[in-house]
């Protein structure tokens, strides 16, 4: 694969998700909605009554900054998989959406190229939103009044950051379902589809060596995950990216 073409593929690929509003969407709606509820909820349990307070209690053991956080990852386990399924999905997808796919087809560039430009891009974006949630949790932590993050609160947070970040390698799958159907709802359905195995792989009791379940179960529990099982989450990626440039690779105007 030619670097320069990559570069250039990369380069094209950014300005167009730069200009995406649906992604400016997401990410802002994944930040923000993560961090106000965990304070929500974080002020719930502080209040100690009710029925939300009294479930908390059950779920969360910390206090402060740590009591914060295990909230966050609470929630950004149950929901950011499918975010950021739908930003994959978006990535690789619109060039069908909008019927644009068989202009590339007259590019310099290789097709392969572009699938792979597009992979990079979509995981830069993941992390774009990792980074914008975890800088909103830190504010609302800070507004609630638990301080300066320091010591253990900043390891709660690098955890919530490594969580997204694993999260966002397991969404890889979305842009080879979108290749092979063409469709933006195939790849949002593998994206609901990832969810749901995780949590019937929780409840079969087999969550921790599930890679779609085992970052959540890590960054809840990080003594009880074994590190192999946290190392599949890594073969995901590579091999649905594979499978999604080698179907670019191989896509046809008529089909």
């Amino acid at each position: 694969m030619s670097l320069p073409f990559l570069g250039a593929a990369i380069a094209v690929e950014t300005r167009k998700a730069a200009a995406s509003r649906t992604l400016w969407a997401t990410m802002v709606l994944v930040a923000s909605g993560i961090a106000i509820l965990s304070g929500a909820f974080a002020l719930a349990r502080a209040d100690g009554s009710g029925i939300v307070a009294a479930k908390l209690a059950l779920l969360v053991h910390g206090s402060g900054w740590a009591g914060f956080i295990e909230i966050a990852e609470q929630i950004t386990a149950a929901g950011v998989l499918l975010a950021f399924g739908i930003g994959m999905t978006w990535i690789l997808g619109r060039e069908f959406l909008d019927h644009t796919v068989s202009g590339l087809f007259a590019l310099p560039v290789p097709l392969r190229s572009i699938a792979l430009a597009k992979l990079v891009v979509a995981l830069s974006w993941c992390a774009l939103v990792t980074l914008f949630t975890v800088a909103s949790l830190a504010v609302v932590g800070l507004a609630l009044g638990f301080g300066l993050p320091e010591g253990d609160a900043l390891l709660a947070l690098a955890r919530e950051a490594a969580l997204c970040l694993l999260t966002a390698l397991l969404s890889v799958p979305c842009a080879w379902a979108v290749t092979l159907s063409r469709g933006l709802l195939a790849g949002i359905g593998t994206a609901v589809g990832l969810v749901v195995s995780a949590q019937v792989a929780v409840v079969a009791g087999i969550g921790e060596w599930w890679p779609g379940s085992a970052p959540a179960l890590w960054a809840v529990q990080p003594d009880a995950i074994p590190a192999g099982a946290l190392a599949l989450v890594a073969v995901v990626p590579l091999v649905f990216g594979a499978l999604t440039v080698a179907a670019w690779s191989r896509l046809e105007l008529d089909r």
